[in-house]
């Protein structure tokens, strides 16, 4: 993946946590403990098991649809996975919305003219 389109994915991924009240799940378990690396067993060992688990669509892996409860209010909420079924992102978003967010960042990406392809 190269360097544009990677800081693309971190700030759309980045703003997309920021429309949630991401400090009322702080203390979740998901959101406290699970770290880049992690295996799936680890995740559901935290988390339990995931609503829903899709295969990725843009890049190879698995992810992991949750939904937090806190104080009343509910927050989706996502673990992605890289090939290798390690940990490689987390958000406030479902997996649907995660892979929306690395379709527009390919289809941006200035290597490819912002045309989308070159992968």
């Amino acid at each position: 993946m190269n360097k544009p389109l990677c800081a693309l994915i971190t700030v759309l991924a980045a703003s997309g946590g920021c429309s949630s009240d991401s400090h009322i799940y702080q203390d979740q378990p998901l959101v406290a403990k699970v770290e880049t690396g992690m295996s799936k067993d680890q995740v559901q060992q935290i988390g339990g098991q995931p609503l829903s688990v899709t295969p990725r669509t843009v890049e190879p892996g698995t992810c992991f649809d949750y939904k937090l409860t806190q104080a009343g209010h509910q927050q989706p909420y996502h673990v992605s996975f890289d090939g290798t079924g390690k940990v490689d992102h987390k958000s406030f978003m479902t997996c649907a919305e995660w892979s929306h967010v690395q379709q527009k960042a390919r289809e941006y990406s200035p290597s490819t003219g912002g045309m989308g392809g070159g992968y």
